[in-house]
This record gives C-alpha cells, sequence and structure tokens, in this order.
C-alpha cells in the first residue's frame, strides 16, 4: 500500500474537477451532514455520496473496500446507540457517519495528494505575513483526509484474511490486526515525512543561530572602525 495517497486515476467530471472546489464542496457536505438531525434528510445526503460514486466511476474494488468498512462502523456504532439511546438516534449517527465517510473516500478516490496540499497552500498563502505555514498545513490536510481512506483500505485487507482464516464473525481477529496494521502505516508515514525533513525543527533553530552570530560578526568590525575614523 503505498503511505502518501489512494487516488484511482480517471476522466470523470469529478476528476478533472481542481482540488480547491472539491475540498471546499467536501466541507460544506460534512458541515451540512454534521448540521442536518433527521432520519429523511440524512438519507438523502447518503444518495447524494451514491451518486457521487456513479459520476467517477472507480475501480469497483476500491468501492468495495469502504464499502465493507462502512457496513462493519454501521453495526457496532449503530448497535450501541440503539442499546444506549434508542432507534432515531441511532439512525440519524450512523447515516451521518456513513455519508461523511463516503463523500471523504469519494474525495481521496478521485483527487491527487499533491494537488490537494497545493490548493490549501494557494489558499492560505496571504495568511504567510501572519507566521502561518501553508505548506504544513496543506499536509495536514491531505494527510488528514486521505487517512479515510487509508483505513478503509487496511480494514478491508484485515476482514479478508479473517475470513480467510474462518475467523470472520471474531470481533478480535479484526480489531488486533487492524490496530496493529493502523500504527505500523502511521510509523512509515512518520519516516516517510521525516526522510523529506517536514516536522524538524532543528534546522530552523540552527537557522536562527547562525543570523545571530552573523549579526555579531557584522557589528565587531563596525566597533574597530569606530576609532580609527576618530584618529
Amino acid at each position: 500500500m503505498n503511505p502518501l495517497g489512494l487516488y484511482a486515476p480517471g476522466t470523470s467530471p469529478l476528476h478533472r474537477t481542481p482540488a480547491g472546489p472539491k475540498l471546499l464542496g467536501l466541507m460544506v457536505f460534512v458541515t451540512v451532514v454534521v448540521i442536518l438531525g433527521t432520519v429523511p434528510w440524512l438519507a438523502g445526503a447518503c444518495g447524494v455520496a451514491a451518486l457521487g460514486y456513479l459520476v467517477a466511476r472507480p475501480p469497483w474494488t476500491r468501492v468495495w473496500q469502504v464499502l465493507r468498512l462502512l457496513i462493519v462502523l454501521a453495526v457496532l456504532v449503530g448497535g450501541l446507540q440503539l442499546w444506549l439511546v434508542g432507534l432515531e438516534p441511532a439512525l440519524v449517527t450512523v447515516l451521518r457517519l456513513v455519508a461523511a465517510l463516503a463523500a471523504a473516500n469519494l474525495f481521496t478516490l478521485t483527487t491527487r495528494i499533491d494537488a490537494v496540499v497545493a490548493a490549501v497552500e494557494h489558499g492560505l498563502g496571504p495568511l504567510r505575513r501572519f507566521g502561518v505555514r501553508p505548506e504544513q498545513l496543506g499536509l495536514l490536510v491531505g494527510l488528514t483526509v486521505q487517512a479515510v481512506g487509508t483505513l478503509a483500505a487496511i480494514a478491508g485487507s484485515v476482514r479478508e484474511a479473517a475470513v480467510a482464516r474462518g475467523a470472520g464473525r471474531s470481533p478480535t481477529a479484526f480489531a488486533v490486526p487492524f490496530v496493529v496494521r493502523t500504527l505500523r502505516h502511521a510509523d512509515e508515514l512518520g519516516e516517510a515525512l521525516a526522510a523529506r525533513g517536514i516536522g524538524d525543527t532543528a534546522n530552523d533553530a540552527d537557522g536562527d543561530s547562525g543570523d545571530t552570530g552573523d549579526t555579531g560578526d557584522t557589528d565587531g568590525p563596525a566597533d574597530h572602525r569606530a576609532p580609527g575614523a576618530a584618529r
């Protein structure tokens, strides 16, 4: 698995749409899903997300991966909510979760991670004068959105392995490998970022020290020249 992207190439209208408008649309969609609190409206939001998959036409294997994850989450979260708060609140929670995750995964399937980073950097560029670092924020947003698809792929692979071992109904057979592989992916991603110098503040500190030293060297000759000028 490539730790830096789950993009599925294609020529659909969603693939051709620039990353900036798609990211903005995703944020608006998720915000609306969070605000909505009735089952019919949330079911409609799930339908909109499903329509997006029909337009994008991603590979069926990729769709099946996220679909299996959503089914597992719906059963676990829905069962817990049903036991705690009742039927309608449980449906609201499940539909809200399914709509948001399905939309986020569709975004990762139709958008290159470098395009996401570039869009955020461009949008936050004017804030650089206030100390904001658009490069780091762009990478953070890109990795956050992409993490949904990554976890879906890991869950699908773990589920297939559990079924092949005859332990498809065992929660432990799914949960333990899922956590282990997720942590392993996080370690690999951290190593990849560290290899590119991302998140390393030591170089910045050295640079600041070097600037201070240069200032001292400049002041030194000026002090020696002042007595000569007086003479």
